[in-house]
């Protein structure tokens, strides 16, 4: 059989469909489908002659980069219109990026292709453990960047009932056997192997086998397909109510190029305190770096003003602004203050702080050999310090966790602050997105925040300078959120829960170990073992 030509298109146009599942669309059945293509595509080139490892990931290159291309394709913006490159370059960098992110599900399909066993059962529990280990590295490599990972497309959908059990690699798992699954069901599991050159195939150590029935290549796809349903009957109640917090979240939509203009400075943080000043909730919360200074270069009359605003007893706020010196390295944090501030700013040291520990790469922390490419773009404290804590801050009967900006994408960075007595029982991300436009980012973040909520079945609150600003509740369900680019202030309720979700309680016992441990344990066993393809079949023997 000849290799087709239109196969790489094909998979760009697979990997771009992949990217409709997520928001601001969410049909997560798109990303089933998009991917139960790509298997099929890789099927068929094994079957075209020598060479099919290779074709495999070819396969992978084109499909990753269909993906991460469409996906974060918003780069550009901040690259271009606030980071001052060149159209070329941005465009260029973004490129390069979905490339190298491309590398990932190539190797995936590599593998797949390289140990697939000719039995539909086998072949969709290595595509699973193979599209899993892809995805389990790309969020743990080179410090992670696992947007819009696979799994993240079923925050709805039949596969988010595993959510609180299985989180979201458990869940990308699955949704992998699925689309391996019907694949190959169409296809039928040993397409491009049984064509391959006996002698080769004796070479290699392929035994042989009697060809299956059709029914064999279905049966993988029912037991899946019983799995993803297995989810809606399993126990879905892990936590309770610690009571109702009304939340007021600041959304300031200040123009990322003026956030740091030194002559708009004082008008933006005169906004925020009348913000402040005028919301009604117990807690007030504002987007990341909403100050944008260290906290030393602020008046100290200017924290008297925001702490007075909240100093009633029981009420908070969570500010954001940088902590640290120029010798030690800036830290992007979360202060608390209120009525113990009111009377003094933040003197002292009894305020409550959090800082930012999982840094975005380029935008917060210069990877080694990229400092030429961070000054380029002029990115205002460009190589800051990690933060230390984790302790929530308290607040009633409420324990806030902050998270800020893509710190929720770590869902195994929050497994300790899930389980336990003391465990938080709100999430408060506080982003800026200003640097990417009002286009997807806002609506994927949100689904990420989305997806932490259904895992760990606590409510996460959002304020964002720009969007999206929004309450989502402990079922993963949006409540209340502000448009994008409007300066206002979400006042909402929110319901803060306490108990301990499954996945909570593995995830802070051993992280993704489990996940990775079976994965290898999958991939090993094939690796090891000669495939057993079916022979070839007699006159009349044939399907």
């Amino acid at each position: 059989m000849r290799w087709p030509r239109l196969a790489g298109p094909a998979a760009l146009g697979l990997g771009a469909l992949h990217t409709a599942a997520f928001a601001p669309v969410e049909a997560w059945w798109l990303q089933i489908l998009a991917l139960a293509g790509l298997v099929a595509l890789v099927a068929r080139a094994a079957s075209a002659g020598a060479g099919a490892t290779r074709r495999a990931a070819a396969l992978g290159v084109w499909f990753g980069l269909g993906w991460f291309a469409s996906g974060l394709w918003w780069l550009f913006i901040s690259m271009h219109h606030y980071g001052g490159l060149a159209a070329p370059l941005a465009a260029g960098a973004v490129g390069l990026l979905a490339l190298f992110l491309a590398l990932y599900p190539a190797a995936a399909l590599a593998a797949w292709a390289r140990w697939r066993r000719g039995r539909a059962g086998q072949d969709v529990a290595l595509f699973a453990a193979c599209w899993l280990l892809a995805e389990l590295a790309r969020a743990s490599f080179f410090t992670g960047f696992p947007w819009i990972a696979s799994g993240y497309a079923h925050s709805t959908g039949p596969l988010a009932a595993w959510a609180p059990w299985l989180g979201v690699y458990g869940i990308l798992a699955i949704a992998a056997a699925a689309s391996a699954a019907l694949a190959l069901a169409w296809r039928g599991p040993a397409d491009g192997l049984a064509d391959r050159p006996a002698d080769r195939l004796a070479g290699a150590g392929v035994a042989a086998q009697p060809r299956a029935g059709a029914w064999s290549r279905w049966l993988p796809l029912l037991l899946v397909s019983g799995l993803a349903a297995l989810g809606q009957g399993l126990p879905q109640a892990f936590t309770r109510s610690t009571g109702r917090l009304a939340v007021s979240l600041v959304q300031p939509n200040i123009a990322q190029d003026l956030k740091f203009d030194a002559a708009r400075i004082d008008a933006n943080l005169d906004a925020l305190a009348r913000a402040v000043e005028g919301a009604r909730g117990t807690l007030v919360v504002t987007p990341e770096s909403v100050v944008p200074l260290p906290l030393p270069a602020v008046p100290a009359e200017y924290w008297t003003r925001l702490a007075g605003a909240v100093a009633a007893p029981g009420r908070a706020a969570l500010v954001g602004v940088f902590l640290g010196d120029e010798q030690a390295g800036y830290v992007n944090s979360m202060i608390g203050l209120g009525a113990a501030q009111a009377g003094r700013g933040v003197a002292g040291d009894d305020f409550y702080r959090y800082g930012k520990r999982h840094l975005l790469p380029f935008g917060e922390f210069i990877p080694p050999g990229f400092g030429w490419f961070v000054r380029a773009m002029a990115i205002p404290l460009d190589d800051q310090a990690r933060g230390q804590s984790t302790a929530p801050m308290r607040l009633g009967a409420q324990r806030l966790r902050p998270l800020i900006c893509y710190e929720d994408l770590f869902g195994e960075d929050l497994a300790d602050s899930a389980v336990g007595p003391d465990s938080a029982t709100v999430y408060v991300n506080a982003s800026n997105l200003a640097w990417f436009g009002p286009r997807m980012v806002q609506d994927q973040h949100l689904q990420f925040s989305r997806m932490r909520a259904l895992e760990f079945q606590r409510p996460v609150v959002r304020s964002t300078n720009t969007g999206a600003t929004a309450v989502v509740d402990h079922h993963g369900r949006v409540s209340a959120r502000l448009p994008p680019e409007v300066a206002a202030t979400l006042e909402a309720e929110v319901d803060g829960r306490t108990g301990d979700t499954p996945y909570a309680r593995w995830l802070a016992a051993a992280g993704l170990q489990p996940l990775w441990a079976l994965a290898l344990a999958v991939v090993g066993a094939m690796a090891w073992r000669p495939r057993r393809v079916p022979a070839a079949a007699g006159p009349g023997g044939g399907q």
